[in-house]
């Protein structure tokens, strides 16, 4: 496999490569995803809006150059700027990679970071000199206009020009709440949508805040992903349902989507509307409850991403679905092709009774397309803001 390394959502030649429940294999461009869903299927998709979560600055007491890389928070509330878990490179960007980054200077409790027009406290070391987790000082308004002034994308050595902030927000970008982007989603287009809606499939959303997904260092990598928080709409916990009730197949568009639904879906009452934090990871031990296929980028199997195939397929269809992305060239990371991974047989969990407002700050961007909140019905069918 190769790394993409062109910021093109949606480009003309990318591939897909399908694996079904019965293990079988077969390649396809991408745009046959139409035909690979069944009318009553529902796909669901992240809307989650992706934040300029890359900040340079110093770090206070040596006066050293840092870039610290937002990761996590515990909620979606936009009140709260006391507590973001954070990635902290020493001196460099993204065009070295990650795995070369040197350790930013010993970092203590209390220490002060600049970072830009910003000033952020470090209130908690969490057991490895990158990670720590910082509150930043100020009202909430001013806080959310300096990220938005001062930063940047995060992103990696394999794409070398600076990605803008609209190259990683997909068609439906919502609520600014995601770290990094839920890149599966940036094959989405609204004529593919308005496809889907004709052959009877249905689409819905949630907002799950997608975090960092590599930090080139292989312990801290294995700690990911961390804890993320997210939201299902009443309309979308109604559509899974009648889904399921139908007997149609629930499609997560992405790992982050699958995450959100997964951790709704094992909690004592089943998968239920509203807000959650996802604490688990999914593996080859994870029973699979509501998602039956996913939609996704290509991984490497060192990646995080990788690692939650596990919980829809055994170690022997990943090694094959893995030769097949090698040997047919299919490009990796968030801007190359796609895998189709239906939920094996042997691994399907029995469902349960039960499982049957923009920021200011971010007022300069409000021209970009998908900035404009919605919701989708249960059918697919767009409902704009105020309607019904």
């Amino acid at each position: 496999m190769r790394a993409a390394h062109q910021p093109i959502q949606r480009p003309a030649a990318a591939k897909l490569l399908i694996a079904d429940a019965r293990g079988a294999l077969r390649h396809a461009a991408r745009s046959a995803l139409v035909d690979i869903l069944r009318p009553g299927d529902l796909l669901v998709a992240n809307d989650a809006a992706t934040l300029p979560a890359s900040l340079h600055g110093f770090h206070g007491p040596s006066g050293e150059p840092i870039e610290v890389r937002l990761a996590g928070r515990p909620s979606m509330d936009f009140d709260d700027v006391r507590d973001f878990t954070v990635i902290v490179f020493g001196a460099g960007d993204f065009r070295d990679r990650t795995e070369d980054r040197p350790l930013p200077p010993h970092l203590r409790l209390g220490d002060r970071l600049i970072l830009g027009p910003l000033r952020a406290t470090i209130n908690q070391q969490l057991g490895h000199p990158r990670l720590v987790r910082i509150s930043f000082n100020g009202p909430s308004q001013e806080v959310w206009a300096g990220i938005a002034d001062h930063g940047r994308p995060i992103q990696y050595a394999h794409i070398q020009q600076p990605l803008d902030l609209w190259d990683v927000w997909t068609p439906l970008a919502s609520r600014p709440v995601a770290f990094e982007p839920p890149s599966a989603g940036f094959l989405l287009s609204w004529s593919l949508l308005a496809e889907l809606e004709s052959k009877g499939v249905g689409f819905a959303t949630l907002t799950h805040a997608a975090g960092i997904s590599s930090t080139g260092d292989p312990a801290l990598d294995a700690r990911l992903p961390l804890d993320e928080p997210y939201f299902i709409p009443r309309a979308t916990a109604d559509a899974i349902a009648e889904t399921q009730t139908r007997g149609g197949r629930v499609v997560a568009l992405g790992t982050t989507v699958t995450r959100a639904l997964e951790h709704s879906g094992s909690l004592r009452d089943g998968l239920r509307p509203g807000p959650g934090l996802a604490t688990q990871r999914l593996g080859p031990k994870s029973p699979i409850r509501i998602v039956d296929a996913i939609l996704t980028g290509t991984h490497e199997p060192e990646e995080s991403h990788y690692q939650l195939l596990h919980a829809f397929a055994d170690r022997e269809l990943l090694r094959r679905i893995t030769n097949e992305l090698e040997d047919n060239d299919y490009r990796t990371h968030e801007f190359g092709d796609s895998l189709w991974l239906e939920r094996q047989a042997a691994r399907r969990a029995v469902h349960s009774a039960e499982s049957s407002e923009p920021l200011a700050w971010i007022r300069k961007l409000s021209g970009f397309p998908g900035m404009a909140e919605a919701t989708f019905g249960s059918r697919g069918k767009y409902v704009g803001v105020g309607e019904t």
